[in-house]
Formats: C-alpha cells, structure tokens, sequence
C-alpha cells in the first residue's frame, strides 16, 4: 500500500466524518474497490499512465453514477496531482480506516466447502471471545485446504485445515 493512498484514504475519512457522510463515502469506496478488482480492463485502464486522467474520470463516473459529492471531489483532487491510478487503493485503504474507526473486523474463514449459516454462528461466537470488536465472518472457499479451517482475525491467524496438519506430518518425517 502506498504511502499517498494512506494519506488520501486518511484525509477523506477525517473529511467525511467531519461532513457526517462517511458511511455513505464508505459505501463509494466499497462499490469502487470491488468494482475495479473485479474488471481487470478497468484496472488496467486506470493505471494506464497513456490514458488522460479527465478520460478516466469519465470512465468512472459512467461505471459509477451514483457517488457522494465527496467521492467526486477526491476525483478531481487525483486528476489534479495525476494520482488517479491510486483509486483502487485509497478505495481499500479508506474502508480498512472506517472499520477501524467504527471499531468493526472481518473474520475470514477459509473452508474446502462453504459454511452453513449454524456454523458462522458458532464462528462468530468464538471470534466473540478472541476479541471485542464488531466481527462480520467473510467465507472464502479453496478446496486446496482439503478439510478443516483457516480462521484470520486482524494480524491472528489459526490454521486448522487438513492440508496443514498433513504439511506438518510430513515436515516430521523428513526431519527424522
């Protein structure tokens, strides 16, 4: 993460906040983010350093009709210090800032299968007792673990997926 994007994202915060529009600038960033992720030619066309930023902005405001005044401005403001390729990162940066303010984490749990919603609840209630923060359970799902479960809150991270106990088993062996 670049030290500008955490300046922008810190300065729109601090800005929205004082506006009473962070949640609705939040919901900007949240929409911009996972917009640009998931469209790898808007990605590109983003930080393509040919394209002129006015005609990126364009592209944005196409994509994205409906932002708060705010958002616009923080696009005027990169247009003007030729910084628009860092949208996709001030978008990130600014929602991990607003949860942090908010007092809120994500608790992703990698699983081989999707979870039913009975063990997010059992989920959830033991990230209760790890931390008191407001915990949303995001599932990611990679067959790869086999079995079992990966659980990552904040910097904490515990690994209890079959394919790490198998790592693990065969470490062993080949140190004996």
């Amino acid at each position: 993460m670049s030290r500008a994007a955490i300046r922008y994202a810190k300065a729109l915060l601090n800005l929205s906040l004082e506006k009473k529009k962070a949640d609705k600038v939040n919901d900007d960033m949240l929409s911009l983010a996972n917009g640009i992720a998931s469209s790898k030619e808007l990605s590109e066309a983003l930080k393509n350093s040919v394209i002129r930023a006015e005609d990126k902005k364009k592209v944005i405001e196409k994509v994205f009709p409906k932002t708060e005044a705010l958002t616009k401005d923080l696009f005027d403001l990169l247009i003007q210090n030729n910084r628009f390729g860092l949208l996709e990162a001030i978008a990130n940066q600014y929602t991990a800032l607003y949860k942090e303010h908010n007092n809120e984490e994500v608790a992703s749990v990698t699983t081989a299968v999707a979870m039913t919603k009975e063990l997010e609840q059992k989920v959830l209630a033991k990230i209760k007792d790890l931390t008191d923060k407001k915990v949303t359970v995001e599932n990611i799902v990679d067959e790869s673990i086999i079995g079992g479960f990966v659980l990552r809150v904040g910097d904490m991270q515990f690994d209890a997926s079959i394919a790490n106990k198998l790592n693990n088993l065969k470490r062993e062996f080949t140190l004996n």
